[in-house]
């Protein structure tokens, strides 16, 4: 596979893990108020809860996203200068790159952890297996 292609794929993988932070909180949210029981399940919290930690760790630290590295370098090694691509792949990188200082994106980033981990309070999550149904043996 061309290393264009690849960087886009790593460019469109960069816009799920982001959607699946953003739109996950939002759907938990929803979910809570609309009683999915699904928004509750423990490992969808907690693999959200690690993500968005993951996001608040590494712009406290200075590390740039391991998906941004990938991707320059996959550009690069095609002689593509910065990030002048397709259409798509052009759309998609506006949608989630912009300039700001550092601390804009740590403050943020950690805003919006602390928004995750306040809906843990606002939307609990079942931390036990659910029950067989009745008269069900179970697994």
């Amino acid at each position: 596979m061309p290393d264009p292609t690849l960087a886009d794929l790593v460019l469109l993988l960069h816009a799920g893990f982001i959607a699946f932070v953003v739109l996950g909180l939002c759907l938990i949210l929803l979910g809570g108020a609309l009683r999915w029981r699904w928004v509750r399940n423990r490992w969808f919290r907690l693999a959200h809860l690690a993500a968005i930690g993951l996001v608040v760790a590494q712009s406290w630290l200075g590390i740039v996203c391991p998906l941004t590295t990938l991707e320059s370098a996959l550009r690069r090694r095609a002689g593509q200068p910065g990030y002048e691509v397709g259409f798509i792949a052009d759309r998609v990188q506006r949608l989630i790159f912009f300039e700001a200082d550092w601390w804009v994106f740590a403050v943020s980033y950690t805003a919006f952890g602390l928004l995750v981990l306040a809906s843990f309070w606002w939307v609990r999550p079942c931390w036990r297996p659910s029950r067989p149904l009745q008269g069900h043996p179970g697994p």
